[in-house]
């Protein structure tokens, strides 16, 4: 029963964690043109990532920002579901690195930075 239970409230996680996201580029082109120019990628634990080595200034903020907001969604569904943000924000991650289209970046469990 416990078994069922943790696979039942795993699937409502998941569900919840991806109709709460936030969208990573929340319509902002500079986000979008990063995204596409392999700049930014997600991350296995539900936050946004710089891939390349130089960033501009400006997009890291943007980077920076957009996490705080994924993670305050985060703690809310935690709360709500009675888990940790962690758990949710690995969801999330699984979700949006799904959702990606080819030739996006994202990392993977190991640290490591693959192309879609």
């Amino acid at each position: 029963m416990t078994f069922i239970r943790t696979i039942l409230m795993s699937a409502l996680l998941a569900l919840a964690a991806l109709a709460f996201a936030p969208n990573a580029s929340a319509g902002d082109p500079q986000i979008d043109a990063a995204r596409a120019a392999g700049e930014i990628g997600e991350r296995i634990d539900g936050y946004l990532g710089v891939v390349t080595a130089s960033p501009d200034p400006a997009l890291v903020r943007k980077v920076q920002d957009i996490n705080n907001r994924r993670r305050a969604v985060y703690e809310q569904t935690a709360r709500d579901n009675n888990t940790t943000v962690q758990i949710v924000a690995q969801l999330t991650g699984e979700k949006q690195i799904a959702k990606l289209e080819a030739g996006q970046y994202y990392m993977d469990a190991s640290g490591s930075w693959k192309q879609k």
